[in-house]
């Protein structure tokens, strides 16, 4: 496989699960950590429907709801039980291991490399013109791409729109007389559908579900989400969604340089979580100083003009 082609399919896979760190993260300013159970169960329900001979596009359907249903709970914890956002995502989160495992028939890793998925079906020529990797990567950017423009059109909506002033400025939300609890629980399930649908299809990509596949995967999310803030600058959400997507290309590029050269400087599979955090913590460090950098800046030109 092309090194270009295997990093544009991993980001494409992973891009979705970056979308829904973006609603939760940067729309809602919600910390949600129910993205580490929901991604491993959108695996769990691919396996079980493909298991059962459910046709590979219905798996990704329920793949969704399902992540919803998550991403539901945790904001019935959240909003019912007054519960604080982060441990309530860590409540749903715990409780999904448990979930993910029944769904799995208590088994832990779920193979079905004999079994008929989207990826299998297009490296046989499924599309005609193309096959193998290059048809599984071109399903994946029309996929991401068709999930992107309904996201952008959703967020231009009345209800789009008042989610995304949810996060900036509930007040505003609660004197117009709306309740922010259902915005809030329709942006968190609507986020941890994305997510599954992800999970999906990394078992599809992968041969098989494992139930610890989503460990730290809210990590690189928020990895990707800085990443791609750095590469486009604007406020308007199709440019938003579409700097996550390319944020989650960007950062899976980093892991494969980091997989394939980092035995030079003495790193292995075990440091890949320390470098993620180590990643986020410079693009903090960058975006406060970016920050100060401009603030002084502007206030030269204002004094200048004055």
């Amino acid at each position: 496989m092309d090194i270009f082609e295997a990093i544009a399919i991993e980001g494409f896979i992973y891009a979705l699960m970056t979308l829904g760190v973006f609603i939760t993260f940067r729309i809602l300013d919600f910390a949600d950590l129910t993205v580490d159970g929901t991604f491993p169960l959108g695996g769990a329900v691919a396996a079980f429907c493909l298991i059962n001979g459910v046709p590979p596009a219905f798996t990704l359907l329920f793949a969704f709801l399902a992540g919803c249903t998550g991403g539901l709970i945790t904001a019935l914890i959240h909003n019912c039980l007054k519960v604080p956002g982060l441990l309530a995502g860590i409540l749903t989160m715990t409780m999904l291991y448990s979930v993910n495992l029944r769904i799995m028939q208590g088994r832990a890793n779920v193979s079905f490399y004999s079994l008929d998925t989207f990826f299998s079906k297009l490296k046989e020529g499924a599309l005609g013109f193309v096959s193998g990797d290059p048809a599984i990567l071109l399903f994946l950017v029309l996929l991401v791409l068709c999930i992107k423009f309904g996201s952008d059109l959703f967020f231009r909506t009345d209800f789009g729109l008042t989610l995304g002033a949810l996060g900036g400025n509930p007040q505003m939300i609660i004197s117009q007389g709306i309740n922010p609890s259902y915005l809030k629980a329709a942006g968190i399930a609507l986020s941890n559908g994305f997510v599954a649908i992800a999970g999906a299809l990394a078992a599809f990509y992968n041969g098989y579900a494992d139930v610890s596949s989503g460990n730290g995967i809210v990590v690189a999310g928020l990895a990707s989400v800085m990443l791609g803030e750095f590469l486009l600058k604007s406020n308007k959400i199709m440019l938003l969604t579409l700097r996550a997507i390319l944020g989650s290309i960007l950062y899976r590029a980093l892991m494969f340089a980091a997989r394939t050269h980092g035995y030079q400087v003495g790193m292995g599979p075990n440091d890949f979580k320390l470098l993620t955090g180590l990643l986020i913590i410079v693009c903090l460090i960058i975006s406060k100083y970016q920050g100060a950098f401009f603030s002084d800046l502007r206030g030269r030109k204002n004094a200048r003009a004055s």
